[in-house]
């Protein structure tokens, strides 16, 4: 089982939202992602958020439209994005796709990349990704991984978000590595590619974030 939440960024960021769903996968909508959601005929299973961004018309359509509705005061210690995601985790899926949380505000879209930590800090295995038409961004813990090309997203980067990233190892890329040193704010290993169809990289201490992107 997938989860996928649309928050409520930049429509225009927005890839094919129903490209790569499965009658198995869920929809969760978060704020204004639940009125887009229901405007590209996907009807989110749970939606979340204190609905500021909405017209009352709107809002009245979500209340019609959605059987489980969590509404919040917008004065609150969590984003809307944060309460969904944590309820997404405790369904324990095997994947978590966020859509929507990039673009508009850099408050907003930076706390959202710190809430791929999210389930590490809760110690479940799941992978959560942030996805939108350039970019899929997610984070793996030490060891090793193989990765695959993906059509449309040419580059790969790898950025630590811990103090460093260490022994990272990188094979069958455009520019490989071994057992190198990569501090915070290090841009070594940024706009990497894959030689191909498969590459391999790996790394023994830190938490590396994994960035799939294109021009």
């Amino acid at each position: 089982m997938n989860i996928n939440i649309l928050a409520g960024g930049p429509i225009e960021l927005l890839p094919n939202l129903k490209r790569d769903q499965t009658d198995e996968d869920i929809w969760v909508g978060v704020d204004r992602g639940v009125f887009t959601l229901l405007s590209n005929g996907i009807k989110p299973a749970v939606a979340f958020g204190d609905f500021d961004s909405v017209t009352i018309e709107e809002m009245t359509l979500i209340e019609q439209s959605v059987n489980e509705l969590n509404r919040f005061m917008p004065e609150k210690d969590e984003t809307d994005m944060e309460l969904a995601l944590e309820w997404a985790i405790e369904q324990k899926p095997d994947l978590i796709r966020v859509f929507g949380a990039t673009g508009g505000r850099i408050d907003h879209f930076i706390a959202n990349i710190q809430l791929l930590m999210k389930p590490l800090q809760l110690d479940h295995k799941m992978q959560v990704e942030i996805h939108d038409k350039k970019n899929i961004v997610y984070l793996r813990l030490p060891g090793e991984y193989s990765i695959k090309k993906i059509p449309g997203f040419k580059y790969i980067s790898f950025l630590p978000i811990t103090m460093e990233v260490s022994g990272i190892t990188l094979e069958g890329f455009k520019y490989p590595l071994v057992d190198r040193r990569l501090p915070l704010g290090s841009t070594l290993c940024i706009s990497n590619e894959l030689l191909c169809d498969c590459g391999h990289f790996s790394f023994s201490k830190g938490i590396l974030m994994v960035v799939r992107s294109n021009d």
